[in-house]
């Protein structure tokens, strides 16, 4: 029997490791173990009947392995010889990375431990999801609000060059974090390039324990109510609908859904929140294992609590917005329950399952993608909006935020 554990990737929103989204190189240490887990369930993996591939020679990796044993000399740069269970670690890990999708994984004991400390703990951050781009470069996600790394000038989209003058050139954002990480209180060097100039910054970020913001809403002077989400959590279903409850007894029918930044988590507050706004039955979202086994329908259940009101609804996305984000606007947007407004979302919808391969090491294998109500595959390109708008660090700086005053405009009909 092996332990297997789901993840909703896209950004999941990953903590440790890009399970939802992507990668948080910081945690709130209060929820750290809630942000992303979907399922833990047990299944059994049979490999009697596994033979080796008829038109491969398996045999030559056993004469690598023996080649190596008899004619390696240790040298300056490389002073230890592996011992023979490092070499089947690095033989599993060669043949997981050539696979070439960054979330799929081997974690030989060690790393498995610390990420499984990691998720039921907390541990010095700089408070930013990250990823890799379809180049492979270490980009920013999202900085989480308030956080060292967004207070240091981190931006979404920015490319993480070095960290403490290491190359990321190559490197998976699973590794990269285990670099940035580190003691609450000490420093990391960062050479990042914002997407805006040519010219990389170096900038140093002091780590420390990463408080993940939920919700905050208001009713604006307008009319227009306002509800920022920041993170799928396990409590974010119930704070929304407290939300939900404020908007309502404001007697405003004019909704913004701010979801810029938010990397995504929990599939089923994403699922959750979607049933607010849709009658039972429709679907929220698919998991779609390519004719593996039967694809998972994910429904709403039905709350609809604006039917036969006059809601007018606008969703705020970027490229920030990742994941469960992403589930929850493609099922508002493709129901006809809200417009899309600002630019095309991260683009980050697989499925990753965490398995036991004995002795304490584990592999996480991508095993379905997540598709939107007609079918798009979120990682795909990510969704497009219904209303193009742009905005710019200097702009945000003065206070000024065309995004929201496109929402603003077409809820009033502007």
């Amino acid at each position: 029997m092996s332990k297997n554990k789901l993840w909703a990737l896209g950004a999941v929103v990953a903590l440790m490791v890009a399970f939802t989204a992507g990668l948080y190189t910081g945690v709130a240490q209060n929820i750290s173990h809630t942000v992303f887990a979907q399922t833990t369930s047990t299944i059994t993996i049979d490999l009697s009947g596994n033979k080796p591939p008829s038109d491969v020679d398996v045999s030559e990796l056993w004469k690598a392995w023996a080649l190596l044993k008899a004619n390696y000399v240790p040298t300056h740069a490389s002073s230890t010889i592996p011992t023979d269970q490092q070499q089947l670690y690095g033989a599993i890990a060669g043949l997981t990375a050539s696979y070439g999708d960054p979330y799929t994984v081997f974690f030989p004991p060690a790393d498995a431990q610390v990420f499984e400390q990691d998720v039921n703990g907390s541990f010095g951050g700089v408070g930013m999801e990250l990823d890799n781009d379809q180049n492979g470069n270490l980009i920013v996600v999202a900085p989480l609000k308030d956080s060292p790394a967004q207070k240091a000038g981190i931006l979404t989209g920015d490319l993480i060059l070095s960290v403490d003058g290491t190359s990321t050139q190559g490197m998976v954002a699973d590794d990269a974090v285990k670099i940035i990480r580190g003691p609450i209180g000490t420093s990391v060097k960062l050479s990042v390039l914002h997407a805006s100039t040519t010219k990389p910054v170096d900038i140093s970020i002091v780590r420390d324990t990463i408080n993940i913001p939920i919700i905050n809403n208001y009713e604006r002077s307008d009319g227009v109510y306002v509800i920022e989400l920041y993170s799928f959590s396990a409590n974010s279903a119930d704070l929304f609908r407290g939300a939900l409850r404020d908007f309502i007894t404001s007697g405003s029918n004019k909704l913004i859904l701010d979801l810029r930044g938010n990397p995504g988590g929990y599939l089923d507050a994403a699922v959750d929140m979607a049933s607010y706004f849709l009658p039972v039955g429709d679907t929220v979202v698919t998991e779609d294992f390519r004719g593996k086994q039967d694809p998972i329908v994910h429904r709403s259940v039905g709350y609809n609590v604006f039917a036969g009101k006059n809601l007018k609804m606008a969703i705020l996305v970027d490229q920030g917005s990742a994941s469960a984000s992403e589930i929850l606007s493609g099922a508002l947007q493709q129901h006809g329950v809200a417009k899309l407004v600002g630019t095309r979302t991260f683009g980050k919808g697989s499925v990753q399952q965490l398995m036991d391969l004995g002795d304490g090491a584990e592999l996480k294998v991508t095993i379905a993608r997540w598709l939107t109500p007609n079918g798009t595959s979120i990682s795909d390109g990510g969704l497009h909006p219904d209303i193009e708008a742009t905005t710019t660090q200097e702009l945000k700086a003065n206070n000024q935020d065309p995004q929201t005053d496109a929402a603003v405009k077409y809820l009033l009909g502007q």
